[in-house]
């Protein structure tokens, strides 16, 4: 059984070829204060955040595209495995996709909490790459292809050519940042105190990369920041738009930096071929507009951007041990005594 996972700051997708997704919940867990025994994990979980009593922890235990509580990352990886590989016997081959740019300790990070969520091997694949497989680019083509992959976590951009990746960057700046920038623009501007999940709100329903043609608002409510009563405001797209603007230019600045030092030849396949924008905010509103304004690059967004990794990594992992060869991915499988091949 050969399973792809997108392993999320937001969200966890689970994929395996021939049946299609599996899993596609909130990277959300809550347990018990006390004991760590697992109360509620995804659906079940997202709700509580800033919700819960004292006796339960309602968390997202990876931020910024790596793993913040190795413990708890592993038991919801326990329990979303154990959801779609119930009835099995033999342990699953999974491929994960990893940011860019993360240091060796957070890639061993990875693989033992998949190894200790019941997989019988791990491969690790960069994030861009399991995009772009997903999207159905063709990776073996001598041509430039730049493929931007914004999630909860991290953005990350790379320039594919020849089964390999030949520049690329990453940055821990994308879809929580601009939760927490609206965030902050709600409370400077009308002095509420809002959760995360209210941000997030107000972001999918109204925020956009430009403004909007047609105004839109919407009701935020959360506790006043002077009096500590509960209070709520009616906000707009436009203040939205601008809350957001600044966090915006900080993820596009990314693939920026990657076309400055893309090679000429490279530059020009991407000048015909155009940006290929995967992960959960490629479908925030105007955000191919805004990018496309910037560089003047035309950008096209695949079908089902988010699950995009997902698909990628579990069909990659069809190529079985010449995985690396075909894809030359600087990717790794650990076994369990911890020996490295390549």
């Amino acid at each position: 059984m050969n399973l792809g996972i997108d392993l999320g700051t937001s969200r966890v997708t689970i994929y395996q070829p021939g049946r299609g997704v599996l899993l596609d919940e909130p990277a959300v867990i809550a347990v018990d204060a006390k004991s760590d025994k697992l109360v509620a994990c995804g659906n079940e979980a997202v709700t509580m955040l800033g919700r819960t009593p004292d006796s339960i922890r309602a968390v997202k235990p990876l931020k910024k595209g790596v793993i913040a509580e190795y413990a708890l990352t592993e038991q919801m990886l326990w329990y979303f495995l154990r959801r779609v590989c119930s009835n099995r016997i033999a342990k699953p081959c999974v491929a994960v996709s990893i940011a860019e740019k993360i240091t060796e300790v957070e890639r061993r990070s990875f693989i033992e909490a998949v190894y200790a969520a019941g997989a019988r091997k791990v491969t690790l694949v960069p994030q861009t790459v399991a995009a772009a497989i997903g999207a159905g680019l063709d990776v073996s083509r001598p041509c430039g292809q730049m493929v931007i992959n914004i999630g909860g976590g991290t953005t990350d951009v790379s320039v594919l050519s020849l089964k390999g990746v030949a520049v690329s960057d990453s940055a821990r700046i994308a879809g929580d940042a601009v939760d927490e920038a609206i965030a902050r623009y709600i409370r400077a501007q009308y002095g509420l105190i809002i959760g995360e999940l209210t941000a997030e709100e107000l972001k999918i329903k109204v925020g956009g990369a430009m403004p909007r043609e047609e105004a839109l608002t919407a009701v935020a409510k959360g506790r006043d920041s002077i009096t500590g009563l509960p209070r709520e405001v009616v906000v707009t797209s436009d203040e939205i738009s601008e809350a957001m603007a600044e966090t915006v230019a900080q993820m596009t600045a990314i693939f920026h930096r990657v076309l400055e030092v893309t090679p000429p030849e490279m530059a020009g396949d991407i000048l015909r071929n155009g940006l290929c924008v995967t992960g959960g905010m490629a479908q925030m509103y105007g955000l191919t507009a805004y990018m496309t304004r910037l560089t003047g690059l035309p950008c096209f967004v695949p079908e089902n951007p988010a699950l995009c990794a997902a698909i990628g990594a579990g069909t990659a992992l069809q190529y079985s041990s010449s995985f690396s060869e075909i894809y030359d991915l600087n990717s790794f499988s650990y076994r369990l005594s911890g020996n490295v091949t390549n």
